[in-house]
């Protein structure tokens, strides 16, 4: 009898295990490998900023299924041989079981160049790049329309208002060149002239050629295909040579960042493309929602940037809920299948392989006071 009574309980001891399930893990790492120095540093930090004020918020109220997220961030300055290494480094360290808000189509491109993502069967979500080239690339996923996609609005606008020359600057690498080919193919759907096209080396604000053509071709408009910090050193470097073109820039750029480092003047009339909705947009329920949790939070690298990283902690927080146990694979098997889902009056459709995951555009610029309007 003792020893019946022996095994039956330990069969109880097993029955309970088997009840129990998988110890869940103690915390869930997600990481983010992207530009927190050099010219691509305010969009870092501003998206940075955005995903863990969403991560935050669903820490304070339970977690997932009760464990907290923890983001792991790495610098790799905008440097696409860095980008890789932080990649491979991180995997192998910290077991992330996803990667957020990563910077850079050329860092990307790289990424995939070398099998990182593919290997560890891991997902990204919300790479901050328009670019066309990234909708090839597997395990990338973007939350926002391609850059083609707002210069095709953009020029189509143009076409109506009497602008027909525009004067382009845009970065001296597979971004810029994709930028470029989305201005061309544009221009020519709607008969607006390129007037002039000129370059800045990637990973520097150096302008001075740029500001000569632009001066010299003296087209109505000047198109920034760059990120802020080229764009604002443009302003300074333009207008202090009296150059008078209404300047307009990608969606990249950060507006609010520009109105506040070059104050009101300087700025005033500065218009750029939104891919995502601008902070101020609250017929947006989640810029509402990012407005009441960025009022409680003392981040001071919260931008204009914040919301799209914002988004992209909320799809993730989405996959990591609705995957079948938490581990890369599964994450990123949920992400994939991602279909119309509304996060907040701003939708995310994961399915059409040919395109990004929003196709949504709008235009934004800052009046006299430094105040962004739609």
């Amino acid at each position: 009898m003792k020893y019946c009574t022996g095994i039956l309980g330990l069969s109880a001891l097993y029955g309970m295990a088997a009840v129990a399930g998988p110890t869940p893990p103690r915390e869930i790492v997600i990481a983010q490998v992207a530009a927190f120095s050099g010219p691509l540093a305010p969009t870092g930090k501003g998206m940075r900023a955005g995903i863990q004020l969403y991560f935050d918020h669903i820490n304070a109220t339970g977690g997932i299924n009760g464990t907290k997220i923890r983001l792991v961030t790495k610098d790799d300055g905008y440097r696409p041989a860095d980008t890789v290494r932080l990649l491979r480094e991180t995997i192998a360290s910290d077991h992330p079981i996803a990667f957020i808000g990563g910077i850079g189509t050329a860092n990307f491109e790289a990424a995939t160049q070398e099998h990182v993502l593919t290997d560890a069967n891991i997902a990204v979500i919300g790479v901050a790049s328009g670019a066309s080239s990234m909708l090839r690339q597997p395990n990338v996923f973007i939350i926002k329309a391609t850059h083609h996609d707002e210069l095709n609005k953009l020029f189509s606008i143009l076409s109506t208002t009497g602008v027909d020359r525009v004067g382009i600057l845009y970065q001296d690498d597979n971004f810029g060149a994709d930028v470029l080919t989305g201005a061309e193919k544009a221009a020519a759907a709607t008969g607006v002239k390129l007037a002039v096209k000129t370059t800045y080396p990637r990973n520097t604000t150096d302008v001075k050629a740029a500001v000569e053509a632009m001066l010299k071709a003296n087209p109505p408009m000047v198109y920034m295909g760059g990120t802020t910090t080229v764009t604002m050193e443009f302003i300074k470097e333009y207008r202090k040579r009296g150059g008078e073109a209404q300047i307009y820039g990608l969606s990249i750029n950060d507006g609010e960042t520009i109105a506040s480092k070059l104050g009101p003047d300087l700025a005033r009339g500065f218009a750029w493309g939104t891919v995502v909705p601008p902070t101020t947009a609250q017929n947006f329920s989640v810029v509402r929602e990012y407005r009441a949790l960025a009022a409680q939070s003392k981040d001071p690298d919260l931008s204009g940037r914040s919301v799209e990283g914002f988004i992209s902690a909320k799809v993730l927080v989405y996959s990591l809920r609705h995957a079948k146990n938490l581990t890369p694979g599964a994450v990123l098997q949920t992400v994939s299948a991602i279909s119309q889902l509304d996060v907040g009056n701003y939708v995310i459709d994961f399915k059409d392989a040919g395109h990004t995951g929003s196709r949504w555009v709008d235009f934004a610029i800052l009046d006299g006071r430094g105040q962004v309007i739609r």
